[in-house]
C-alpha cells in the first residue's frame, strides 16, 4: 500500500474515536449505492461516473466545502476512482488519501475488544457488515462463536492471549455472512457445534441442545435454545455474559422470515421468538447482553446489561415481551420487515453445506446488514 492510501482498519479506529486526529470520510460513489451502505458519519459526493471519465468538474465545484484542517479519506467501491479524487485534492493542498480497496476493504475490517463487563469474553466486530463474533476463554482455552470466513482474525486473537482454541460454534445457520466455523474447526481439528435443526446437510457436527454445557477451561458455556430467528437458534450463557446471537439485539430482535417468507410461517416463527425472548428476560438485570449484530450503535465493545435494556425504550419489540403482549409483538414484526440481506439464499445454502463456495464468496456478504426484525 502506498503512502497515498489509508487502510480500512485505520479508518475504523478513527471513525470510532480511537485516535486523536480528525478524519473526514468522503464517499464518491453514486447516491443509490451510498444510501444502501456507507461508513457511519461519512459525506457523499456522488461523482463516481464522472471520476471514471477523469472528469473532476463537480469535485472542483465543491472544494470549498471540504475541511482543510482535517485529513480526508476518500472511499469508492474498490479504491480506483477514490485514488483519482484524492490525488486531485492533494494537488490543491488537501491532506487526502484513498481508502485501500474501497468499500470492499471496509467490509473485511475486524476490530477486537476485550469486554471488561464480562470476564473471559473477547468481542470481534465487523463495522462494515454489522456482524459480531466472540472468543470466550478461561485457563488457557478458548472457544470461538459465530466466526466470519476470515479465520485468521480469530487465530490471531487467540495467539495474542496465549489461548488454545478447543471448539468453534455457530449460534445458528447464518443468512447474512459466510460462516468460517467449519473451516476453523477443521484446521484445528476441534469440534464444530451447531443445533441439529439448523445443520442442513452438514456432516461432522456436534449438535447443540438446551441444557447442554461446553467446557472452556474451568468454566462452562451453557446452551440456551432460543428458536425463532431460525428453528435451531441458540444463545450462550458464560458467567454473567449472554451471547444472544441473532435472537436479541440491543435495539431490535432477529427477523423470523428468512426460513419461510409466507405470512403464516412468519407468524409461527414470531411466536416462537417471543417465547425465546421471554425466557431470556428471566435472567438477572446484571446479565451482559452481547448480540450477534448491530446497526449504528457506536459503543464499543457492544454490550448492555439486561436491566438497562428493560428500562430503555429503544427496543420496541423487547418492550412487548416485557409486557407479555405477544399479539403486538407478532403484528409489529409482520408489518415492519425490511429488505432481506443480500444474497441470503445463496449464503444459507453454503452454511447448510448444500453448496460449495466459489471465487466470489467474499462479495456475497458485502452490503448492509438486514437481520433485524425492524
Amino acid at each position: 500500500m502506498s503512502n497515498t492510501d489509508i487502510e480500512p482498519e485505520t479508518v475504523a479506529r478513527r471513525v470510532h474515536g480511537e485516535a486523536t486526529t480528525d478524519l473526514f470520510v468522503l464517499d464518491v460513489r453514486n447516491e443509490d449505492d451510498y444510501e444502501e451502505w456507507q461508513i457511519a458519519g461519512s459525506t457523499n459526493l456522488p461523482i463516481y461516473d464522472e471520476l471514471l471519465e477523469s472528469d473532476f468538474s463537480t469535485l472542483e465545484s465543491h472544494v470549498d466545502e471540504l475541511p482543510r484542517d482535517a485529513e480526508i479519506a476518500v472511499v469508492c467501491v474498490a479504491g480506483i476512482t477514490s485514488a483519482r479524487a484524492a490525488s486531485f485534492l492533494r494537488d490543491r493542498g488537501f491532506d487526502a488519501r484513498s481508502v485501500d480497496d474501497g468499500m470492499n476493504g471496509w467490509g473485511r475490517v475486524h476490530r477486537t475488544y476485550d469486554v471488561d463487563a464480562a470476564d473471559g469474553v473477547v468481542q470481534i466486530v465487523r463495522p462494515g457488515t454489522g456482524c459480531v463474533s466472540y472468543l470466550v476463554h478461561d485457563d488457557g482455552e478458548g472457544l470461538v462463536v459465530d466466526p466470519s470466513q476470515y479465520v485468521d482474525r480469530y487465530l490471531d486473537a487467540a495467539d495474542e492471549r496465549d489461548l488454545d482454541i478447543v471448539g468453534v460454534a455457530d449460534t445458528h445457520a447464518h443468512a447474512d455472512h459466510v460462516s468460517g466455523a467449519r473451516r476453523l474447526a477443521g484446521e484445528l481439528d476441534v469440534p464444530y457445534y451447531l443445533h441439529g435443526d439448523d445443520a442442513g446437510s452438514l456432516e461432522r457436527v456436534s449438535e447443540l441442545e438446551g441444557g447442554r454445557s461446553i467446557s472452556v477451561g474451568e468454566r462452562d458455556l451453557d446452551v440456551v435454545e432460543t428458536p425463532g430467528h431460525t428453528p435451531g437458534s441458540v444463545s450462550f450463557q458464560f458467567g454473567d455474559a449472554l451471547l444472544s446471537g441473532d435472537t436479541l439485539f440491543l435495539r431490535s430482535v432477529g427477523r423470523p422470515d428468512l426460513e419461510d417468507g409466507q405470512e403464516e410461517a412468519i407468524r409461527t416463527a414470531s411466536s416462537r421468538l417471543f417465547d425465546s425472548l421471554d425466557r431470556l428476560m428471566d435472567r438477572g438485570d446484571e446479565t451482559v447482553v452481547l448480540p450477534g449484530h448491530f446497526s449504528d450503535e457506536s459503543i464499543r465493545p457492544l454490550a448492555t446489561e439486561l436491566g438497562e435494556l428493560r428500562e430503555e425504550t429503544t427496543n420496541e419489540l423487547l418492550s412487548y415481551v416485557a409486557d407479555g403482549d405477544e399479539e403486538a409483538f407478532v403484528e409489529t414484526i409482520v408489518e415492519s420487515l425490511a429488505d432481506e440481506p443480500a444474497n441470503y439464499n445463496e449464503i444459507k445454502q453454503i452454511n447448510w453445506g448444500e453448496k460449495q463456495p466459489d471465487g466470489n464468496v467474499e462479495e456475497l456478504e458485502l452490503g448492509p446488514n438486514n437481520c433485524a426484525a425492524n
